[in-house]
């Protein structure tokens, strides 16, 4: 007599079913494969892949899930940083795509184990000391620790989280351009020297002021995270004149009349760009590479869900950040047609280029897929 499931009903049964295996795993000899064989025929009579990962992981041996298990970790540590470009992230954790996509990878139960830093800088000095398994930030800190580390236990980025421009804006109403910064005023970023916007300012610097004058403007610049720079900005704290900022502090400060727009980043680039990613090291990725594609195929669901519904996407920002901006506020910023959110890289090579020509990186990769990972190589980046 055939059956029929619902959707639903499939979920739930092959949940039982995976349940059970740790059991089955439990029995010696004939009996235990026995019950197997017929928990995958149970599994193909309602409908479900037996061909899918979670599929191949119920047909084999207890010994070989066993050390499948073993052979890859059992927690894995990830940060982020603020800000919009961080939002797959946010989904990520909100709701536990990574422990998710691990079950159905055969994978078992992953602890994830979330941080928050404030620069790109010191996701690479936790990352090198084995505090973290998997940073985010900007590109420049990406290649940065790819440069670094060229030769011995290297780092490579595993996907892009978003391309989204870069404001610089000030409340210094005599400011109207780069050339009319002087030496009493205060450019808040991430990280002064290493951060993304500090080499996009330096790329705009040598642009206005030519290619020897790139760090003319870096005596001027701090470093501070976007909530404290936007807050010191506005309140004429700290000396601050102005902002290199991203989504979305850049549009609240807009918001201020007071506040001028100098340059987008994506002037300065060329385009759209890469804001930020997601980088590791090699020895993490080549010993764990199942769990580094949960973690890919957890962020590009997040992607998805953020593409698929904004204003759900904006309230688990509102809920991770404490934010007391609406829902339809940052909507209406994820509608923009500049920022979006998606695994390939663009403007990187910009941004490798440019390091080089300034000494501060010592090695320049042919070609984008060089800094990467394969889990975008089949894609068309830049």
């Amino acid at each position: 007599m055939s059956h029929v499931f619902s959707q639903l009903q499939r979920v739930v049964w092959a949940s039982l079913i995976l349940a059970s295996v740790g059991l089955v795993d439990q029995a010696a000899g004939a009996d235990g494969s026995l019950r197997l064989v017929q928990l995958v025929d149970e599994m193909q009579n309602i409908g479900i892949d037996t061909e899918s990962d979670s599929g191949k992981f119920l047909r084999s041996t207890p010994r070989e899930r066993s050390a499948a298990r073993s052979r890859e970790v059992r927690e894995i540590r990830i940060a982020q940083q603020f800000g919009l470009g961080y939002l797959p992230l946010m989904l990520v954790r909100q709701y536990g795509l990574i422990e998710k996509h691990a079950r159905n990878a055969g994978l078992g139960d992953i602890r994830v184990v979330w941080s928050r830093f404030p620069s790109g800088k010191i996701m690479n000095d936790a990352l090198r000391t084995g505090l973290l398994d998997i940073a985010s930030g900007g590109v420049a800190p990406m290649v940065r620790a790819w440069d670094m580390t060229r030769g011995g236990a290297e780092v490579k980025g595993v996907m892009s989280l978003s391309s989204m421009p870069m404001y610089l804006s000030t409340v210094n109403p005599r400011v109207r351009s780069l050339t009319d910064f002087g030496e009493a005023d205060r450019i808040a970023l991430p990280a002064v020297g290493s951060s993304g916007q500090a080499v996009v300012l330096q790329m705009a610097a040598a642009q206005a002021f030519g290619s020897d004058q790139a760090t003319r403007l870096d005596p001027i610049t701090v470093s501070k995270s976007h909530p404290e720079a936007m807050e010191a900005m506005l309140a004429g704290r700290a000396g601050i004149t102005a902002h290199l900022a991203s989504p979305p502090f850049q549009y609240q400060e807009l918001d201020d009349p007071r506040v001028r727009l100098v340059f987008n980043s994506y002037s300065i680039l060329g385009g759209m760009s890469t804001l930020t990613l997601l980088w590791t090291r090699e020895n993490f990725y080549l010993k764990n590479p199942r769990t580094v594609k949960v973690v890919f195929d957890a962020v590009q669901e997040a992607m998805d869900r953020i593409q698929s519904d904004p204003t759900r996407a904006a309230k688990n920002y509102i809920l991770q950040t404490n934010s007391d901006l609406s829902a339809d506020y940052l909507a209406r910023l994820l509608s923009n047609p500049q920022i979006a959110y998606s695994p390939v890289p663009m403007n990187v090579m910009k941004f490798a280029g440019f390091m080089f020509e300034q000494a501060t990186t010592r090695n320049q990769p042919d070609n984008w897929r060089e800094l990467f990972f394969d889990l975008v190589h089949g894609e068309e980046g830049s």
